[in-house]
């Protein structure tokens, strides 16, 4: 099932993210930390802007 991203918040976090892509937590982790978008750290938790993952997933600019 096709996913929209309207349904997700504005600040994503990495269940978020591996849902969208339909991939593993391991390899959302290795994605996240990747450096291929950027990535806010907040103590343990990792965020990323629903705008920077979606410019990513459409061959956007990268960092």
């Amino acid at each position: 099932m096709y996913k929209n991203y309207d349904n997700y918040p504005d600040i994503l976090n990495v269940s978020d993210i591996q849902e969208i892509l339909g991939i593993g937590r391991k390899q959302t982790y290795e994605l996240v930390h990747s450096g291929k978008f950027h990535v806010i750290n907040i103590g343990k938790r990792i965020k990323v802007s629903k705008n920077v993952l979606i410019n990513w997933i459409e061959g956007g600019s990268q960092l």
